[in-house]
């Protein structure tokens, strides 16, 4: 499951320190993920996650996540925030645990909010 979430547009390799340097300067190593609860109705919930780096290919995470975790997901365009990922149900732990086993961020670019 981690070599699909690696696919990446333009070539951009998470793993190598040079080319997050070279290309992104220090956006990539700083950039914050924030991950979000939101109540819908009655007991239904919505997790979101925005600030994943663009270079990344959101559809092939939400695809990812929606194979691993059992909910439905998808991938949002938000004005101020960019796109955000949406997935139906309290997946917070879980999306922070796929991401940072995969690569795709740090614990400590991690931040989970609510409840």
């Amino acid at each position: 499951m981690s070599g699909e979430l690696l696919n990446l547009k333009e070539g951009f390799a998470p793993l190598a320190s040079e080319l997050d340097d070279a290309k992104f300067g220090n956006q990539a190593k700083d950039a914050l993920i924030h991950i979000r609860i939101q109540q819908r109705n009655g007991r239904k919930t919505l997790t979101t996650v925005q600030g994943i780096n663009p270079q990344f290919d959101f559809k092939k995470i939400v695809k990812a996540c929606k194979k691993e975790f059992a909910c439905n997901g998808t991938v949002v365009e938000h004005p101020e925030y960019g796109e955000v990922v949406q997935l139906q149900g309290d997946q917070r732990d879980n999306i922070k645990n796929l991401l940072c086993k995969c690569g795709l961020a740090s614990q400590e670019q991690v931040k989970v909010h609510g409840f």
